[in-house]
């Protein structure tokens, strides 16, 4: 039997170091706009009330405070137009470990059917192999026919493409799953960053007609609130699925700890410096998309999300890869998120305004 690691694909962006060298090689050093990482500093707020909770010497809760399931479920109400249980709400140590891990949690393996996006974050075909289970790409779920389908993957806003699914995409995509058994996961840490279309929740009314049975929703405080180094995420919706994970979590010790949790429950409660974030990404987007654009590329989807998704008429990814990181700029080759990217590059908005301001110059080079 192969090993977990033969399992599973290369690590993705291993394979840009190379372009990584040639960037930071630049006179007026690299632009990193491969990751979606935050530069910006952690708001206030949070490190304010991670430093009054520092002195945590016990064990936390695995389910979490009742105030931050409150702060989560008040979030979603105030935000989303979406109501939960507060006790529906779990906290996980980083969404990725979710994604990672959630095939594993719901007891899928080999037999089982895993379909996610065909332009997708890597991490959902990663999960299902770990789990052993068969990982499909597919958009027309109408082509999967009636197979062991136990678990599929939603995410509206899209990364890397930044596209927003309409309420009644997901309707259909919840009627289908339905129909077979199946449970979905909806990956939504985009949620909050909108620029074109209003993204809506699977949890919404109007998606699932009031009822949250098999369905989970997926969201962090990475993007929102710039705290990617917290390692705080949370899942919600099913209140049978959710207590399931929580009894398995209990038992592997997956626990978020107590300073963190107290830091998410202020950043759920506070929407001002999410607002403010949000300008900052609207401005430095404003600022690349067109200089992108007049450099020869073009942006498609984009709707929403940290990313501009974007082609080169003349350039396959890697081409457009290699062109960029020549002028100090790494992006990230759009077939690292499937076989449809091969001509598409995934061009980050997380970098300072100076960065930013240097890669339009670069790019009017370009023109």
């Amino acid at each position: 039997m192969p090993t977990l690691a033969a399992r599973l694909p290369r690590f993705p962006w291993d394979a840009l170091e190379p372009y990584r060298v040639k960037a930071l090689a630049h006179p007026g050093g690299i632009v990193d706009l491969s990751v979606g990482t935050p530069v910006d500093p952690v708001p206030d707020v949070v490190r304010e009330a991670l430093a009054a909770a520092s002195d945590s010497p016990g064990y936390p809760a695995t389910a979490g405070t009742r105030a931050l399931r409150r702060a989560a479920a008040g979030w979603l109400a105030r935000r989303h137009e979406v109501t939960v249980d507060p006790d529906a709400v779990l906290p996980v140590i980083g969404t990725k470990e979710l994604v990672a891990g959630l095939p594993t949690l719901l007891g899928l393996g080999p037999g089982d059917v895993v379909v996610h996006p065909e332009l997708a974050y890597p991490t959902y075909d990663v999960g299902a192999r770990m789990a052993g289970a068969r990982p499909v790409a597919a958009d027309g779920l109408a082509s999967l026919g009636p197979g062991p389908v136990r678990l599929l993957w939603l995410n509206s806003p899209s990364n890397p493409t930044g596209q927003v699914l309409p309420a009644a995409h997901l309707r259909k995509s919840v009627a289908w799953a339905r129909e077979r058994g199946a449970l979905i996961a909806s990956d939504e840490c985009y949620i909050e960053l909108a620029w074109e279309g209003r993204p809506v929740s699977v949890l919404h009314p109007d998606v699932c007609g009031g009822s949250h049975e098999g369905l989970l929703a997926v969201h962090s405080l990475s993007k929102r609130s710039n705290m990617a180094g917290y390692r705080f995420g949370f899942v919600t919706g099913d209140p049978r699925l959710v207590a399931e994970l929580l009894e398995i979590r209990k038992h592997a010790g997956m626990i978020v700890p107590a300073p963190v949790q107290a830091a998410a429950t202020a950043a759920l409660g506070d929407d001002d410096h999410a607002g403010a974030q949000r300008a900052r990404y609207a401005a430095r987007r404003g600022v690349l998309r067109p200089a992108l654009e007049a450099a020869g590329w073009a942006v498609q989807h984009s709707q929403a999300g940290l990313y501009l998704w974007a082609a080169h008429p003349r350039r396959d990814c890697w081409e457009s890869v290699a062109m960029l990181a020549e002028a100090g700029i790494l992006v990230a080759p759009g077939s690292v998120y499937g076989p449809s990217g091969t001509r598409h590059i995934r061009v980050a908005l997380t970098a300072t305004e100076e960065r930013i301001a240097a890669a339009a110059e670069r790019l009017r080079t370009l023109c």
